[in-house]
């Protein structure tokens, strides 16, 4: 599995929301820069974002982005799931929305790839935000 820019990029600028969560909204062109993304790609994520519910545009000479929520009530997989659509290595064990196939109850390789599944959900769903800029924080 490999993720897509989208998701990587976006995760990226999330977490740059998050360690400036609490003050003024954050021009795109300073996430931009400060996550080496070009901006009019960050434009485009920012939107999907704000369509998911998970940032808010300000307009005006001192606009840019904020969190919707606390940083501690986003999760990777929020962020992931809204870039990337449904978590899952094939289509027949996506979250939702998986593909029919007519071998899906003898299929044994079903089982394994809902197991990888189930753990990388588990795993982006018990990471916050707020755990990324306290993580970053504790190695330096």
């Amino acid at each position: 599995m490999k993720l897509s820019t989208k998701g990587r990029y976006g995760l990226k600028a999330m977490y740059d929301l998050a360690l400036n969560y609490g003050g003024e909204p954050i021009p795109l062109k300073n996430i931009a820069e400060r996550q080496d993304i070009s901006e009019p790609y960050l434009e485009q994520l920012m939107a999907i974002l704000k369509k998911e519910g998970l940032v808010q545009s300000v307009r005006g000479a001192y606009g840019g982005y904020l969190l919707t929520r606390e940083p501690s009530k986003i999760t990777v997989g929020d962020v992931l799931r809204a870039l990337e659509g449904p978590i899952g290595l094939v289509d027949c064990v996506l979250e939702q929305d998986a593909a029919e196939c007519e071998k899906y109850d003898s299929c044994i390789t079903r089982i394994v790839w809902e197991k990888i599944r189930d753990s990388i959900i588990k795993t982006i769903d018990s990471i916050t935000l707020w755990d990324m800029c306290h993580e970053i924080s504790n190695k330096k």
